[in-house]
């Protein structure tokens, strides 16, 4: 066989799918085995999961829509008595760390607990070097979901979480299988629900949509076996 008909068959080997396999490239091919993730790429996502959480939460407070988890019911609680949000999100946590503690060990504790601190201390910075006005409330709504969502995901994917109802439906989802998204969003209608005794009933309704638009970018993205890095 000449080099050139070598080449050739070596190249067809490398872009025939395996059989069974719908890729269509040797660049669609992921290795089936788990790659830890370094610590810097821990720290890196991280970093970029609750700053996307916190412009989120942010795009929703200028909305004046709320959202589910307790970021939700701390938005909820701050319109309801004008404390500042980062002061609920922390406090309203505290619960759902002791259960991290006790049923999820110390690692995703500790990253939790990481993560709702930058949260909170990004919800000033926020106020104050990204000041919002005439922002349209659905696209805020939507946009600030979609930004959490995203943020969320990362989250879990680095083994943390901005803790609440994050850390039950985890819990949930490692139990019995039922994708965490799908619990948060059970939990998400309740918190939304409450919103009607302080928020204006269209922006009840955007809120619900914007909650959902959230719980289906963790429920179809996250679940087991679809993400082989830990």
């Amino acid at each position: 066989m000449t080099p050139g008909r070598v080449w050739l068959a070596k190249m067809d080997a490398v872009n025939t799918p395996a059989e069974g396999d719908p890729t269509t490239g040797p660049t669609l091919v992921f290795e089936a085995k788990t790659q830890d993730h370094s610590v810097a790429e821990d720290i890196l996502g991280i970093l970029t999961g609750t700053f996307l959480v916190s412009v989120g939460l942010h795009l929703l407070h200028a909305a004046g829509a709320v959202t589910g988890g307790t970021a939700g019911l701390s938005l909820l609680l701050g319109y309801a008595t004008g404390w500042p949000f980062w002061v609920l999100f922390a406090a309203v946590n505290v619960p759902f760390a002791l259960l991290a503690v006790w049923r999820r060990g110390w690692d995703f504790t500790i990253r939790t607990i990481v993560c709702i601190a930058l949260v909170s201390v990004l919800a000033p910075l926020h106020d104050a070097l990204f000041p919002i006005s005439g922002l349209q409330p659905l696209y805020g709504t939507l946009a600030g979901n979609l930004l959490a969502g995203v943020g969320v995901l990362i989250l879990f994917r680095h083994r943390g979480s901005v803790g609440g109802i994050n850390i039950v439906g985890l819990e949930i989802q490692d139990r019995t299988g039922f994708r965490a998204g799908w619990t948060m969003m059970i939990f998400d209608v309740l918190i939304v629900a409450l919103a009607l005794l302080v928020v204006p009933w269209p922006n009840v309704v955007m809120s619900a949509v914007g909650a959902i638009l959230l719980n289906l970018v963790l429920a179809l993205n996250h679940r087991p076996g679809r993400y082989l890095g830990r």
